[in-house]
């Protein structure tokens, strides 16, 4: 195949917290490598998710939510990764949740204008309309406020018009070499990936009760053949927090542990022993300096 045959570009997945970008870049992927919850701000950073259909590669950029408010250190650094991954993008597929238009979507909305980058509007959660018709006049109405390259309702969790959706940002895409492998899947490495599924698990099992200050380091990742041996601590700010985490006489952290090894073991297809540890981390959340060092580092 030569390169003049084939076609390469870069789309962000934006909206608010919470409209399900990472399960549609999941479905479009076809194998889950995005962690989701139903907790507002799960996906903390960028992620690449290659999607490559026989002559054309899909390089999408799975972002955390943008939101308005500011002042931690780690809600500016979320805002500030969703906000770059607008730069040179070839275009950009905008979330929304089905007819609840926020001031949140509309905070959005102006950052992508402002892009000058084409977008495409996915109305998503369809599948929770109980009258699938009253996406029509919502959809003469956006297409009033914008010239959007298109407007589509899907459903990410259960794939419905997600087809439509990748060809209409085909013609995005333009010609150019691939720029990764075509069994390449995403830029991130394997022990990001490990950290990210402990998050979920956490995120999942806790709920309301998620200290939102807390994080998962991988301190140790050794191939030992057929097994991957993996240590994980997570870090919390507070004393209470780690005992909420840890769970009584170490319930819920035993639990944890199983589910985030049967999705690794899916996920790597290998036997995994996973090691799980609560550390106490004092401020690291607000902590610019903290935050680096913990792989939360725009610059990378």
């Amino acid at each position: 195949m030569s390169e003049t045959q084939t076609r390469c570009g870069f789309i962000a997945i934006v909206g608010r917290p919470n409209v399900g970008k990472s399960t549609l870049l999941n479905r479009i992927l076809g194998q889950k490598l995005a962690i989701t919850s139903r907790k507002p701000q799960t996906t903390r950073h960028r992620m690449l998710g290659i999607h490559t259909e026989d002559q054309t590669q899909f390089v999408f950029v799975d972002t955390p939510g943008i939101h308005k408010s500011t002042g931690r250190a780690l809600n500016d650094y979320m805002n500030k990764e969703a906000v770059d991954s607008l730069r040179d993008v070839d275009a950009a597929i905008f979330v929304v949740d089905r007819m609840r238009w926020t001031d949140e979507d509309e905070h959005v909305f102006e950052l992508l204008k402002k892009s000058k980058t084409p977008i495409i509007l996915a109305i998503n959660k369809v599948e929770r309309l109980e009258n699938k018709n009253e996406v029509f006049p919502y959809i003469s109405e956006l297409s009033n406020r914008h010239d959007f390259a298109s407007i589509i309702p899907i459903s990410a969790l259960q794939g419905v018009q997600v087809d439509a959706l990748l060809k209409a940002v085909e013609p995005h895409v333009p010609p150019s070499p691939m720029f990764f492998s075509e069994d390449q899947i995403t830029d991130k490495s394997s022990r990001f990936l490990a950290a990210e599924i402990v998050r979920e698990k956490i995120t999942r099992q806790l709920g309301d009760e998620l200290p939102y200050q807390m994080t998962v380091e991988i301190e140790s990742f050794k191939d030992q053949g057929n097994v991957l041996d993996i240590h994980a601590v997570i870090l919390v700010e507070r004393d209470g927090q780690k005992r909420i985490v840890v769970g009584k006489q170490g319930s819920r952290i035993k639990l944890i542990g199983q589910e985030a090894r049967k999705d690794m073991e899916r996920l790597f297809d290998r036997k995994i022993m996973l090691h799980t540890f609560v550390k106490v981390k004092r401020g690291w959340s607000d902590d610019e300096r903290a935050l680096k060092s913990l792989g939360y580092d725009s610059e990378d």
